[in-house]
């Protein structure tokens, strides 16, 4: 199954908005009723040429003919910005693709290491019924709303010695979906860092045949953490 590659530019949709930003889309022949992967990059990878984007991970990977049952959207941030301050125009650019792939509602996963592994963290939490699964890697984010993905399976990951993105960005987060009643698992490399870890878990670990594997069931909304005192 050769995936093909089209690139194109996102645009705001809005007076306000001026942002632009590249994204690739992998995709095969016969792309009906895939799942759909996202994957956001790290922190190197940002700007307007997209072919930095293929330098790490699983973008690397396809470039070089990883070849998957999937469509695969891989977006570039700018370089002005970092996943956490796009969340609602990546949300627009996946309702993009969604539509143009015919992509069934229960089959949208997400993925994306050190900075994309943050990113991840952000799109599960702002969009608690959205995703069939997320799978942060070396990456972290805010714990305290940790419960707006009980609903939403989780598989991180992370090295033991990193010292870019601490393993604990990675613990705190998944202790605390588990102790809102949620389902999240913590894959640890022992003896890995922050990039060399990030290539082992894209290329050695089962992340995304268990991101495949991921049916979204329930669609009924989380409440925002701490939304009793709005």
């Amino acid at each position: 199954m050769i995936l093909n590659r089209h690139i194109d530019v996102y645009k705001g949709q809005d007076i306000y908005n001026s942002l632009t930003m590249n994204y690739e889309i992998f995709y095969p022949d016969n792309w009906d009723n895939l799942p759909l992967i996202v994957f956001l990059h790290g922190a190197g990878e940002r700007g307007n040429d997209i072919t930095h984007v293929d330098r790490w991970a699983l973008p690397r990977m396809l470039s070089n003919g990883l070849e998957l049952p999937a469509v695969v959207l891989c977006p570039q941030c700018p370089y002005e910005y970092v996943w956490d301050n796009l969340v609602r125009d990546l949300k627009r650019l996946i309702d993009d693709v969604v539509r143009t792939f015919n992509i069934k509602d229960d089959r949208i996963c997400i993925t994306g290491a050190s900075m994309g592994g943050f990113g991840t963290w952000s799109m599960g939490l702002a969009y608690t019924n959205f995703f069939s699964a997320i799978a942060p890697v070396a990456g972290g984010g805010l714990g305290w709303r940790a419960s707006n993905l009980k609903t939403t399976p989780v598989y991180a990951v992370h090295g033991d010695s990193d010292n870019v993105v601490p393993l604990v960005y990675s613990q705190l987060m998944v202790d605390g979906v588990n102790q809102s009643g949620g389902s999240a698992q913590l894959v640890v490399l022992k003896g890995f860092g922050h990039g060399d870890g990030i290539e082992e878990a894209y290329e050695n670990t089962d992340i995304i045949s268990w991101l495949l594997k991921q049916r979204r069931t329930d669609f009924e909304a989380v409440s925002e953490a701490f939304s009793e005192y709005f």
